[in-house]
C-alpha cells in the first residue's frame, strides 16, 4: 500500500482543499475517514472509487468505533511556493482520544461539499494515506508531518 490521490481528484484536489479554506461553499469540510485493515481493496482498485459511498459499498470498511474527523478552514494551511513551483496543503494533527475498535490500515481525506447534509454519495475521496494502527484505548494521533497531506507540482 502507498499514499495516493484518487483518480476522481487528480487535478482537482488542490481546489477542493482551497474551497474548504475559503469557506466556499460555507459548509464544505475535509473529512478524515479511518479504514479497517481487514478486507480493504488493493490501492489500484481503491483509487477508482468516485464517492465515499461507492468506496464503502465495495467492502472497504470504515472503522466506525474511532469515527470520522471533520477538518475546517482553521485547521488547513495552503502554501504556494513560487520558488519550487509547488502547492502544499498541511493539516492539523488529528487525535482520536482513548481509541478502540478494529485495526486500521488507511486514512482517507475526503471533500464534503455540504457537511450538514450527511450524504456520503456527494463526498469525494481525495487522498489515501497509509496509517497502520491497532487501537488499544490509548490516544491515536495522525501526525501529518513536514510533507503535508497533499502536494501539487508541474509534471516532469
Amino acid at each position: 500500500m502507498a499514499n495516493f490521490v484518487f483518480n476522481i481528484a487528480k487535478g482537482k484536489a488542490g481546489q477542493y482543499f482551497q474551497n474548504v479554506k475559503d469557506g466556499s461553499p460555507a459548509n464544505s469540510r475535509i473529512i478524515v475517514v479511518p479504514i479497517e485493515a481487514t478486507g480493504v481493496e488493493a490501492d489500484d482498485a481503491l483509487k477508482d472509487h468516485n464517492t465515499l459511498s461507492a468506496l464503502l459499498a465495495a467492502a472497504n470498511n470504515e472503522q466506525a468505533t474511532m469515527g470520522r474527523k471533520t477538518v475546517a478552514a482553521a485547521d488547513l494551511t495552503l502554501t504556494v511556493d513560487d520558488t519550487t513551483n509547488l502547492l502544499k496543503v498541511e493539516m492539523a494533527d488529528q487525535t482520536w482520544a482513548a481509541a478502540t475498535g478494529n485495526a486500521i490500515s488507511d486514512l482517507l481525506l475526503c471533500y464534503d461539499p455540504d457537511n450538514t447534509a450527511g450524504d456520503d454519495t456527494t463526498v469525494i475521496p481525495l487522498t489515501c494515506h497509509d496509517f497502520s494502527v491497532t487501537p488499544d484505548a490509548s490516544d491515536v494521533v495522525a501526525d501529518v508531518g513536514a510533507n503535508g497531506v497533499y502536494q501539487a507540482t508541474e509534471p516532469a
